[in-house]
């Protein structure tokens, strides 16, 4: 009889556990539906908003040449000598009226520097600036004898131990009101200088910071620092970000635009408001998050000063950047983002349904909670609940599997609209079979390369509770296609 009970209760106990977990996944799944055909929509109406805007817009195009605000394109440089020169050659020939470029060596081992001084005639110089957010001591401050890189400026600094301490010693030495944050190994479009400011000057609200869409540079043909032809990722690694890259900013990104609620902005290329982030005490250096970060404060210190304000993101590709090639350096960046997400989340846990943060209280927060911070646990926990249903179970085995294959289902069909919104728009790949080929990455990403953001997500989450020692860790840099050798299998 003891005996009898015991199953019976063990039974009970398991199917009221599938159950639980069963109408749990039906509520995340329908949630996630909302979700993303929400996004769908949004996003497709803000790139319609935005695209109606530049058509009236480029009649403005001489005007804002002539009176747009001046901006400083900041980046942080560590050991970049494979692709430093190409890299400061292209910023430098950004279209644009008045701006200036603050490159800051940040303790490079390599030969960064002197690359730099040899090939732009660079020479020590005093230069008088006022120290209002803290970085590492700067050793040197360099400009050019050369009229041509007169708006040229390279910062010589210890090593602060990430970008985040570069972009502040940036910050103390831009003389401009706005401030372009970028990667060093990034590649900009020719005019992405005024396609941004363009964003601020139409907005009624005070643009606080705008982004834009990347995309990986990877086989791509780039001549003396400017991107010639968009070549197709060759890697599958790198494919799978870029099809990543495409679906979060053509899609994601532009449906938080529409609500005035994007919840962060890329390091890699954005645009901000200097005088507000200089505000919040500049970037916060300890953060592994520090562009989600910076995004956070910034809007929060504009709704306890009760200012109205907006910040926004382009759907065009302005941006193209090296994507991590190996599987080692991709868990490695993925995992620092995940612990940066996490810091953020507690940092900012007073902001939750908070009616006094607004938009960040009631929608970017909870989204990144729910949706971004928890779905890897839901995932994990998933696996063992699905083996455990297949041999207790049967009938909730199957109701989590059809669920499963729904989200999937749904997931790709996303996709699938982001790549060819992304085509029909602005069809950067001349070739309908490579987008076809980009797309289809879709079909195969929830088996290969999702489980591995999962991990990466766990891995980052567990290294911050236990504490173990933050670091940024080396991206290494393999440079860019620079012949027309073998061009046109980049491009299929």
């Amino acid at each position: 009889m003891e005996e009898i009970l015991y199953t019976a209760l063990d039974y009970y106990k398991g199917i009221e556990f599938s159950d639980f977990y069963n109408s749990s996944m039906r509520a995340a799944a329908i949630g996630m539906f909302l979700s993303l055909f929400l996004t769908n929509l949004l996003s497709f109406l803000a790139i319609k908003k935005y695209l109606f805007k530049r058509k009236f817009s480029q009649s403005k195009k001489l005007a804002l040449m002539n009176h747009a605000p001046g901006i400083s394109m900041i980046t942080g440089a560590y050991n970049e000598s494979v692709t430093i020169i190409d890299n400061v050659h292209s910023l430098l020939s950004i279209n644009y009226h008045k701006f200036e470029l603050v490159v800051v060596n940040d303790g490079s081992s390599d030969d960064t520097l002197d690359k730099l001084i040899k090939e732009f005639k660079l020479e020590e110089t005093k230069y008088i600036f006022e120290t209002i957010v803290q970085s590492s001591p700067i050793r040197g401050i360099y400009r050019s004898t050369d009229m041509a890189y007169k708006n040229l400026v390279v910062i010589d600094k210890f090593n602060g131990g990430g970008k985040a301490d570069a972009i502040n010693a940036g910050l103390n030495i831009a003389k401009y009101d706005y401030f372009l944050n970028i990667d060093v190994d990034c590649v900009l479009d020719f005019d992405t200088l005024l396609i941004m400011m363009d964003v601020v000057l139409n907005e009624k609200k005070r643009c606080i910071g705008v982004g834009a869409t990347l995309r990986m540079s990877n086989s791509s043909f780039v001549n003396r620092g400017t991107m010639e032809n968009v070549g197709v990722p060759k890697k599958l690694l790198v494919r799978f970000q870029e099809l990543e890259y495409i679906r979060s900013f053509v899609l994601g990104k532009m449906a938080w635009s529409y609500l005035n609620a994007v919840p962060n902005i890329s390091g890699g290329l954005g645009l901000f408001d200097k005088e507000i982030v200089l505000k919040i005490g500049g970037y916060d250096k300890n953060s592994l998050g520090e562009d989600m970060d910076l995004v956070f404060r910034m809007v929060g210190y504009m709704q306890e000063t009760n200012q109205p304000y907006c910040v926004r993101s382009v759907p065009r590709t302005l941006c193209w950047t090296e994507g991590p090639e190996t599987l080692q350096i991709l868990v490695r960046q993925r995992i620092r983002w995940s612990r940066g997400l996490f810091q953020i989340l507690k940092k900012n846990k007073k902001v939750f349904l908070n009616p006094k943060y607004g938009r960040m209280g009631f929608i970017i927060f909870p989204y990144n909670l729910f949706f971004e911070f928890l779905s890897p646990f839901v995932e994990f926990i998933g696996i063992f609940v699905l083996i455990y249903s297949y041999f207790y179970d049967p009938v909730a085995f199957m109701n989590i599997l059809y669920l499963i294959i729904a989200v999937i289902s749904f997931y790709i069909g996303l996709s699938f609209s982001a790549v060819f919104l992304d085509r029909k728009i602005f069809n950067y790949y001349k070739n309908g079979f490579v987008t076809l080929g980009i797309a289809a990455m879709a079909i195969i990403e929830p088996f290969i390369y999702h489980p591995i953001i999962v991990y990466c997500s766990l891995k980052g989450y567990y290294d911050e509770l236990t504490g173990k020692k933050k670091k940024w860790g080396v991206m290494t840099r393999k440079g860019f296609n620079k012949t027309n050798k073998n061009y046109e299998k980049l491009l299929v």
